[in-house]
């Protein structure tokens, strides 16, 4: 083995079939041969496909070295392990050669789908975004529960998605991949107590499914001297469309291209890896392309509004945000939603024993980041008796909300037991009255606090309109209070966690029908992990 040759990550299984599954790795060099060696000897081999991805880069906010973005080169290597037993685990590692030296990991394991009536155990997870306790929250689950069978997880999987560092090897020690591999370095400095989590090995021996958050969207290509710039400046693709010509859209409006790159996923026919279904053992999971452009409430130090241009770029439209826009249509009538009815409608969803839907935005929070509605904004411009531009603001009517008015009724009457997502930075669950269950567990840190009590959300516009709800969840379920262990403040039991020190993971047994989630201090390295709320399916 080279003293210098190095993998970019450990491999990590993704798309498993009823007697395969897919292993991916990535590496800094091209390299002449990659292999998969699998078995009780590690005796059988599979070759792997080289692809490079096109589109990562670094920046000046990466070690500080780049005064613009710059390329990255990065090779990914699949190999698709086929001749496998259901039921069976077997050992497997990764092989990579160049110039003669050649690379190996550890030995992990894989297994093809489970079989129907096996109990697993899978880790919801979401929001990691290179926050502060996502190593020890990975750790944790680790140390917690063992080896998980699958990970869910509900977007927002780094913060800038071209920014390869934010995958891979950030010199924080907290990336993406390192993370969820066990090969973290994040130091934790409470009071002068530095305390480093490692992550956990997780994703080398468990399939991850994931779902697009806004994290995941870049946007309008080499406009700006900064990744996060670009990130930032994401336009509707109609506009994009009447300004630049179809030729142009994707460089001028927003991508997924990285997501897509690094991720061998499900896919539909309408959707391809951005909305899909799978049947994982026992369940159906439907995963859904249901997110906006976050922006802010000001337009202070000329930033583009959620409600609202700044007033320098008034008379400039190719500069306008357009505010808080939707990157996939989900209202009825559109190619998601009737794709979403058709699932809804098969066989496999209908007979599967667990009914679950995965995406990014969510129903039902006590968050901030469910305010404004989820809807395309409505556009008013103000003009004097000239006809010069005097204010460009947005509204989000409340009742044209996508998810409550549409999906959610589709989702009640097909029996859905659980709907999963992220997006707030907290933990909170709620029951509809059909029984319906709604978990948000997305507290890995840069908590924004929950509206409840006499906290009130910080994101609505000044003026006070019943579309804007300041306090609670907006679309009417109360907070439920958890069953075994909540946490009290001087009001009382808390119906959530909104924390930068106490971090929050949650995990499905699908043995059980049990949702079990868990809570871990991360200023104490031996602090006791506690179980603290659960519920049945």
């Amino acid at each position: 083995m080279s003293s210098t040759l190095k993998l970019l990550t450990d491999p990590f299984l993704q798309l498993p079939t009823a007697t395969g599954v897919h292993v991916v790795w990535f590496t800094e060099f091209a390299g002449s041969q990659h292999t998969v060696h699998y078995g009780a000897n590690l005796n059988q081999s599979t070759g792997a496909t080289t692809t490079k991805l096109t589109r990562t880069r670094e920046d000046q906010n990466e070690n500080g070295q780049y005064k613009q973005p710059i390329t990255r080169d990065i090779w990914r290597h699949e190999a698709e392990i086929t001749n496998l037993t259901p039921g069976v685990r077997v050992k497997y590692r990764v092989t990579s050669t160049d110039n003669g030296a050649s690379v190996s990991s550890d030995v992990f394991t894989l297994a093809p789908l489970p079989l129907p009536n096996t109990p697993l155990k899978i880790l919801l997870t979401s929001d990691h975004q290179i926050k502060p306790m996502v190593a020890a929250n990975l750790q944790k689950v680790t140390e917690t529960i063992g080896q998980v069978d699958a990970v869910w997880f509900a977007g927002d999987l780094v913060n800038i998605p071209d920014r390869a560092s934010e995958w891979f090897d950030n010199t924080q020690g907290n990336a993406f991949f390192p993370c969820l591999q066990g090969r973290g370095n994040y130091e934790m400095d409470w009071d002068e107590t530095k305390i480093t989590y490692t992550g956990g090995q997780i994703i080398q021996h468990a399939p991850m499914f994931t779902c697009i958050g806004n994290h995941e969207i870049m946007g309008r290509f080499a406009r700006e001297d900064s990744l996060n710039k670009e990130f930032d400046d994401t336009i509707p693709r109609d506009v994009a469309r009447k300004l630049y010509g179809e030729d142009y859209l994707k460089d001028n409006s927003f991508n997924t291209d990285t997501y897509e790159e690094i991720f061998t996923l499900p896919q539909s026919e309408t959707g391809g890896k951005t909305y899909y279904a799978t049947t994982f053992g026992d369940i159906r999971l439907v995963v859904l392309y249901a997110t906006n452009m976050w922006r802010f409430v000001s337009t202070e130090d000329g930033r583009k509004g959620k409600y609202g241009e700044p007033k320098a770029d008034l008379e400039n439209s190719e500069n306008w945000g357009y505010g808080q826009i939707i990157y996939e249509p989900i209202a009825k009538g559109s190619a998601q939603y009737n794709w979403l009815e058709t699932e809804l409608d098969s066989l496999s969803f209908q007979q599967a024993k667990y009914k679950v839907v995965m995406l990014h935005h969510p129903p039902h929070t006590l968050g901030d980041n469910i305010v404004p509605a989820y809807t395309d904004p409505v556009q008013i411009i103000e003009r004097d008796k000239e006809g010069n531009i005097t204010n460009v603001r947005y509204e989000y009517p409340k009742n044209a909300d996508y998810l409550i008015r549409d999906v959610i009724p589709l989702l009640e009457a097909a029996k859905v037991q659980l709907v999963f997502f992220g997006h707030s930075h907290l933990w909170n669950r709620f029951t509809s009255p059909s029984g319906m269950h709604f978990i948000e567990t997305s507290n890995v840190g840069n908590s924004y606090g929950a509206a409840f009590g006499n906290r009130k959300r910080g994101n609505v516009p000044t003026v006070g309109s019943d579309d804007y709800i300041e306090i609670g969840d907006p679309n009417g379920l109360e907070p439920v209070i958890p069953t075994l262990a909540p946490m009290l403040n001087e009001e009382g039991a808390m119906p959530y966690i909104s924390s930068n020190e106490i971090t929050v993971f949650s995990i499905f047994d699908t043995g059980t029908g049990i949702v079990s989630s868990y809570r871990f201090d991360t200023r104490k390295q031996d602090s006791e992990v506690i179980k603290f709320d659960e519920f049945n399916l």
